[in-house]
C-alpha cells in the first residue's frame, strides 16, 4: 500500500501538480495517464523517493519494499544477468553477500557461527534457497534464454538489458512495483507474458504507458494527471476515454438538459460495465466501475491533433501486385523470400515478422528506396502513396522552419501549411521553431502533417506510434479505422493493429503466412502457431 498526503510538486514557478491525497492498495494496477510533461514519470519518482516532493510525505505500509523499474542500462555492466536481477531485491541481495564472506572466512570464530545462523535464518524467511531460480523462470518468460543468465550485462543488447531490468523490477514479489514505460522495446509475445503475469500480481502497482491494451489488460484504475492535480478513477484506459469524450460532448452541447445528460451517462457506465464484465480483463475482476457514480465524469483538458487522411481520388481495381520478393542483409541472413501478395481494395494489411527489419525492408522496397534481392511489384497507375518511415532523421537535418519545411511537400500558401501545422497542435510561434530541434514526437507530427498533404488513397507506415503520445496515437488510430483508402502498415500496438487490420501478412525467412482474419484470432492460432514454427524452424 501507499499512502500520498498533500504532496506538490513544483519546478520553480511551474506546478506540475498540487494537493495530492490518493490511496493506492494492495491487489490493484494504477495506469498512470497524462499528457506529455504532465507529470508522469515526476510522480513516480517522487513516490519511490528518488525525488522530495516540494510538499507533503509518501508512506509505504509497514515493513512493505518498493521496486523500481531502472531506465539506466548501463548501470549493471559490470554485473552478470543472473545477479542483477537478484540485486532488485537489496535485502536479500546484502544477506547473500555477507553469507557469502562469512563462508570465505579463514578464522571462523563462534561469534561468526552465531552471525551465520541469523543470516541463514533470514535467507530461508526470504525464500533464498529459490532465489536463482525464480530469477531463471522471470528470465525466461521475458525471453532471455539460459545461455545468457550468466553473461556480464555488457555483452547484451540494449533490447536484452531492458528484460532484465524488467525481471529484476519484479524478483522476488514486491509489496508495491512502479513500472514506467515497461513494453518499451518488447516484442508482441513478451508484452503479453507481462500482462497475464500483472494479471495475477498480488500487491499494489503503477504504471506509466503508452499501449493502449497494456493498460486495459492490467489496470484496475486510472490516475490521470490533468488541470495541473492527480485524480484517481475506477476503470481501465479505454474506460476512461470513452467517458471523458462522452462528458466533452455533452459540454460541447449546452443545450441538453441536467436530467437528460445523467441519463446518459448513466447508461454509459452500465453498458461499459456489462461488457468489461464479460471480458477476461483484470478490470472485471475487481468490478470497480459498479462503483462509479455520474460525478465522477468529466472532460479532459488534453488536445488531440487532428489526423484527417481524405484520399485526393478514388483507387482504381489494380491496387498492388507483389511477386517473388526476397532480401537478406548483408551477411546473408534472410530477412523473407517468396513474397507474393496481391492487395485488394479496401484491405488494411499489416506486416509481421519475428524480426522488425524485415518489415521496414519491404516498406523501403516498395517506395523504391532500396533494391530487392529478387522478385517485382507493381502500383496500380491510379495509386498515389504517403509513407512514414521508421527512421525520419534525414528528413530534419536542415535549417528551415515548420512552415518553409512543409511547404517543401505541397503546395499552398503559409496560411494553408499553418492550417496543416495547426491541426498537429503547432500554434503561434511554435510554427518558426527550426525543424532540427524538434523533439521525436514533434517530428512525428510533423511527418503525419507531411502525409496529410498528399491526399494519397494508399498509406504505407513503418511502426507509426513511435515517439507519440497517448492522444496522438487515439487520434491516429481512430482516423485509420473509418479511412477509405488501402493501408499497408507494421506495428507494436496491439490495439492499432486489432482495430485497423482487416488483412495479416507475416513475413519469414522461408516464405510468408497470409490470412483474413482478426489479429486476436490470428495470436491464439494453434494452426498459426504451428505455421509459424515450421517456416521459421525450417
Amino acid at each position: 500500500m501507499i499512502t500520498v498526503t498533500n504532496v506538490s510538486v513544483q519546478f520553480g514557478k511551474r506546478v506540475l501538480f498540487k494537493d495530492v491525497n490518493l490511496k493506492f492498495t494492495e491487489g490493484n494496477c494504477y495506469g498512470v495517464i497524462g499528457a506529455n510533461g504532465a507529470g508522469k514519470s515526476t510522480f513516480l519518482r517522487t513516490i519511490s523517493g528518488e525525488l522530495e516532493p516540494t510538499t507533503g510525505n509518501i508512506v509505504l505500509g509497514h515493513g512493505e519494499r518498493l521496486s523500481v523499474l531502472s531506465q539506466d542500462h548501463f548501470k549493471w555492466d559490470p554485473y552478470t544477468v543472473m545477479d542483477t536481477v537478484l540485486m532488485g531485491h537489496s535485502v536479500l541481495w546484502d544477506i547473500m553477500k555477507q553469507r557469502e564472506a562469512m563462508y570465505a572466512k579463514t578464522d571462523f570464530t563462534d561469534e561468526d557461527g552465531l552471525k551465520v545462523s541469523e543470516l541463514e535464518e533470514k535467507f530461508a524467511e526470504l525464500d533464498g534457497w529459490n532465489a536463482e531460480s525464480d530469477a531463471a523462470m522471470l528470465l525466461s518468460g521475458l525471453g532471455i534464454g539460459e545461455d545468457k543468465h550468466y553473461l556480464p550485462m555488457s555483452e547484451l543488447s540494449n533490447k536484452e538489458k531492458v528484460r532484465v531490468m524488467l525481471a529484476q523490477a519484479l524478483f522476488g514479489n514486491p509489496d508495491n512495483l512502479l513500472l514506467d514505460e515497461p513494453t518499451n522495446d518488447l516484442d508482441m509475445d513478451t508484452v503479453t507474458w507481462l500482462e497475464e503475469y500483472l494479471s495475477n500480481f498480488e500487491h499494489t502497482v503503477l504504471v506509466v504507458s503508452h499501449d493502449r491494451h497494456f493498460l486495459d489488460s492490467v489496470c484496475t484504475h486510472t490516475v490521470d494527471i490533468d488541470y495541473g492535480k492527480i485524480n484517481l478513477f475506477a476503470g481501465n484506459y479505454s474506460f476512461w476515454y470513452e467517458s471523458s469524450q462522452l462528458a466533452l460532448r455533452q459540454l460541447q452541447n449546452q443545450k441538453a438538459k441536467v436530467e437528460e445528460k445523467r441519463k446518459e451517462l448513466e447508461e454509459f457506465i452500465r453498458r461499459f460495465s456489462a461488457n468489461v464484465a464479460k471480458s477476461k480483463q483484470t478490470t472485471s475482476r475487481k468490478k470497480m466501475l459498479e462503483k462509479l457514480t455520474v460525478e465522477e465524469i468529466r472532460p479532459s483538458s488534453r488536445k488531440y491533433p487532428g489526423i484527417i487522411f481524405t484520399p485526393a481520388r478514388e483507387p482504381g481495381n489494380q491496387i498492388l501486385e507483389v511477386s517473388g520478393l526476397a532480401k537478406s542483409l548483408e551477411d546473408g541472413t534472410p530477412l523473407f523470400r517468396d513474397v507474393s501478395f496481391t492487395v485488394q481494395k479496401g484491405e488494411k494489411i499489416v506486416f509481421l515478422s519475428h524480426d522488425p527489419r524485415a518489415m521496414t525492408s519491404l516498406f523501403e522496397i516498395l517506395n523504391g528506396n532500396m533494391q530487392a534481392d529478387a522478385g517485382t511489384f507493381n502500383w496500380g497507375v491510379t495509386i498515389t502513396t504517403a509513407y512514414l518511415p521508421l527512421d525520419n532523421t534525414a528528413f530534419f537535418d536542415t535549417d528551415l522552419n515548420l512552415v518553409e519545411w512543409l511547404s517543401q511537400f505541397g503546395e499552398g500558401n503559409e496560411v494553408y501549411m499553418k492550417g496543416f501545422l495547426g491541426r498537429m497542435l503547432f500554434s503561434g510561434d511554435e510554427v518558426l521553431k527550426k525543424a532540427r530541434v524538434l523533439s521525436g514526437g514533434e517530428k512525428m507530427r510533423c511527418m503525419i502533417a507531411r502525409m496529410q498533404l498528399r491526399g494519397a488513397n494508399c498509406l504505407i507506415l513503418d511502426t507509426p506510434t513511435n515517439h507519440l503520445d497517448l492522444e496522438s496515437i487515439q487520434a491516429f488510430n481512430n482516423n485509420l479505422k473509418v479511412y477509405k483508402g488501402n493501408i499497408l502498415f507494421s506495428s507494436h500496438d496491439h490495439e492499432f493493429i486489432e482495430t485497423v487490420a482487416n488483412r495479416i501478412i507475416e513475413l519469414t525467412p522461408n516464405g510468408i503466412i497470409d490470412k483474413l482474419m482478426e489479429y486476436d484470432e490470428y495470436i491464439t492460432s494453434d494452426h498459426i502457431k504451428s505455421l509459424k514454427a515450421r517456416l521459421y524452424g525450417a
